[in-house]
């Protein structure tokens, strides 16, 4: 039974992470709605990440990622070469795109946002570093399906789209993920050949059209093709 209620103590605190992560800092109500926990057992477990280190406190005392978890995951970034070679190449896309610049990968059945690097300046689509979304809606969740192993387990997208996106090598997406928001991905290859990430820009359909990949396609498949070259350690120009 201890071992039982110890995962559950466990699950319960990558919740509580993951709603954070996702959302940005939250006071303890939002965070016991954000993970359904009771105000409670959220409040019980944000303390506990809170002394470890894991979350911490913002100036209007809401509950934040905290500095442990954030160098953990420099260190898993470093451990990683796409991770490492990540942060130069979506700040190399977004520059040439114009738009904000994410890189997703697959846990379990959602994607998550593991980099990013947004426009400075305008209207952005602003996706949260650790954001966690569905496998099934954006263009960055075609290209993971596209090449998985159980894409029928997800019926929204049909096989022969996923098709037509190992054909040309990317996908896009308008209003799938968001309202009002269009992107375009492309795979990201590990040094065996397999689709490791997607690479993705997205924003504003007003500004990015509703065929976004007619005039970012070509760009996100280079910065895809950039990354895996910087991962692989070959020297840049």
């Amino acid at each position: 039974m201890g071992s039982v209620a110890g995962v559950q103590v466990l699950d319960r605190s990558v919740a509580v992470l993951d709603a954070v992560a996702a959302q940005g800092p939250l006071a303890l109500a939002e965070l016991a709605d954000a993970t359904g926990l009771p105000r409670a057992t959220a409040h019980r477990l944000a303390i506990a990440l809170e002394v470890h280190g894991l979350l911490a406190r913002d100036g209007g005392g809401r509950f934040a990622l905290g500095g442990r978890l954030i160098g953990w995951g420099a260190i898993a970034a470093r451990s990683d070469p796409i991770l490492d070679a990540a942060p130069a190449v979506l700040a190399a896309l977004r520059d040439s795109s114009g738009e904000s610049a994410q890189l997703y990968v697959r846990e379990g059945d959602q994607r998550v946002c593991v980099a990013i690097a947004e426009r400075a300046t305008g209207l952005r689509d602003s996706v949260p570093l650790g954001a966690a979304l569905p496998l099934d809606a954006g263009s960055g969740a075609r290209v993971l399906l596209a090449w998985a192993d159980d894409a029928e387990r997800f019926p929204r997208v049909a096989a022969g789209e996923l098709a037509a996106v190992r054909r040309r090598g990317w996908a896009q997406t308008v209003g799938d993920r968001e309202p009002g928001v269009a992107s375009v991905s492309a795979p990201v290859h590990d040094a065996s050949g397999a689709v490791v990430a997607a690479i993705s820009v997205s924003g504003p359909i007003e500004r990015i059209g509703r065929q976004p990949g007619r005039g970012l396609a070509a760009t996100v498949v280079a910065a895809a093709r950039d990354l895996e070259a910087r991962a692989r350690g070959d020297a840049r120009p």
